[in-house]
């Protein structure tokens, strides 16, 4: 049953800057070692393993094992969506003068994984031309995809039966994610990771490597833009 410890447990938990340095550093969807979470939030091992087993045993990371190493991952897409949602408030609380910010804060402006599905102006608007075409209904709580949306996902080479039996029971089929960059939602749930996979495996975007951000192919944007439609703003810095 939850209880207000147990919401002030997880509070406390992803509160703390460390913690919370580790957890944004999977926010990139993939796994990594105990090591190299101490690297990103810049403490010493020893401190950086008591700090992963707080989270692991509160259930949000999960370790993966490979012969004698251990990596750590988000347990789930609900956890990314929760921090995901953290940082679009945390947004919007601080005040601070307009900083004119660098080229990687752009490209992660523009394009970025947010755990397992894209994020970033790009995302939030492929879920806006969906709906004004038609292809998806999104509310508070969840999104359908209508006819129209199967077929944009079959063109992108994305099968909505394979995605749907692949999920069914498992996770949620299609979600609104509050956009930290953004203030506005983009997709997340099953459908958002089959976008993300894609839009890689047509070599249309590439992840940088260790960052979040994802850069868009030169075919990626012809493509991108036969499918939804862009206006050209999307593409601005």
């Amino acid at each position: 049953m939850l209880t207000t410890a147990n919401v002030a447990e997880i509070a406390g938990l992803v509160g703390e800057p460390a913690r919370a340095a580790m957890l944004l550093a999977l926010m990139e969807g993939r796994a990594l070692s105990a090591g190299e979470l101490a690297r990103a939030a810049g403490v010493a091992a020893p401190t950086a393993s008591g700090h992963l087993g707080r989270m692991d045993a509160a259930g949000l990371l999960a370790i993966e094992r490979q012969g004698r190493h251990r990596y750590h991952r988000l347990a789930s897409p609900a956890v990314a969506a929760m921090l995901e949602s953290i940082m679009a408030v945390a947004g919007q609380a601080v005040r601070r003068p307009v900083v004119r910010t660098g080229p990687r804060d752009a490209a992660l402006r523009r394009a970025r994984t947010c755990y397992d599905h894209l994020a970033g102006r790009i995302a939030v608007a492929v879920a806006d031309r969906m709906i004004a075409r038609g292809g998806l209904e999104l509310s508070a709580d969840g999104g359908v995809l209508t006819g129209r949306g199967e077929a944009l996902l079959r063109a992108i080479g994305a099968d909505p039966d394979a995605i749907r039996a692949a999920s069914r029971g498992r996770r949620t089929w299609c979600r609104p994610c509050m956009d930290w960059s953004e203030r506005r939602p983009h997709l997340g749930g099953a459908v958002g990771a089959a976008l993300l996979d894609a839009y890689l495996g047509n070599g249309w975007m590439r992840r940088v490597q260790g960052s979040r951000a994802v850069t868009v192919t030169p075919a990626g944007r012809l493509a991108l833009d036969r499918a939804f439609g862009f206006d050209p703003v999307v593409w601005d810095d």
